[in-house]
């Protein structure tokens, strides 16, 4: 899968829609979007409340179906995919991290980070676990449960959890939108040199146009359509 200048693509999606209801109750969310991300982009992908970011974001990371359209991501047909095959489809290949942290509460750190892992059948899901938790500066956290984290630790453990499968994929939906702004500064830049680290292609919801200005490309999305689309240089 390349673009039309021969660029590997890590997402092409072709006249996306997604309607939500049936009937007189149907709305229509996304409206018909076209999008091509290459292999190692960072994107930033910005809009009003409401816009239809957050909802592109679950479609093309498998959270949510399109009602129509053609996607592929990371090499995968998803627009063919039932639920139960996105969600394998995703397994390895896509990393979610969203504005709440989602951490089990009666998981430790590690055992957050591992878990997912080891549904996925990876054999050495702890040792990599604890490696990607030193990784994010957690190495004297390992055994501690959420509640005994502060925030900004709750969310470097989402963000290990996130990469330490090194998925071709990182999705981050307003990621810092629970921290104060030099917590979240630190999260943000630990999330750009886990990324480098690990060449992910990085797609970010966020309002903040500081941190869009630090990504590849910034596209901006109005009333479920892709309303521009620039190099963020």
């Amino acid at each position: 899968m390349t673009s039309p200048n021969n660029a590997p693509l890590a997402i092409s999606a072709r006249n996306l829609t997604l309607t939500l209801g049936e009937g007189d109750a149907a709305v229509e969310i996304l409206r018909g979007v076209d999008l091509e991300v290459a292999d190692g982009e960072v994107l930033a992908l910005l809009g009003p409340s409401g816009s239809g970011k957050s909802s592109l974001m679950a479609v093309l990371s498998g959270l949510e179906r399109a009602t129509s359209g053609s996607l592929w991501v990371a090499g995968e047909d998803f627009s063919t995919m039932d639920e139960d095959a996105l969600a394998r489809a995703r397994r390895g290949r896509i990393g979610i991290v969203l504005q709440a942290f989602h951490l089990l509460p009666t998981m430790t750190a590690t055992e957050n980070v591992a878990t997912p892992m080891e549904l996925a059948g990876d054999k050495d899901a702890g040792p990599r676990a604890a490696a990607e938790l030193e990784a994010v500066g957690l190495g004297h956290r390992l055994t501690h449960y959420p509640t005994q984290l502060s925030g900004g630790e709750q969310q470097r453990v989402a963000l290990a959890r996130a990469i330490a499968p090194r998925p071709r994929l990182i999705f981050a939906d307003e990621p810092t939108g629970n921290l104060d702004v030099a917590t979240g500064h630190d999260i943000i830049d630990l999330m750009f040199a886990r990324r480098a680290e690990a060449g992910a292609t990085l797609i970010i919801i966020t309002h903040d146009p500081e941190l869009a200005a630090r990504c590849d490309r910034i596209v901006t999305m109005a009333d479920g359509v892709i309303a521009t689309d620039s190099s963020a240089s």
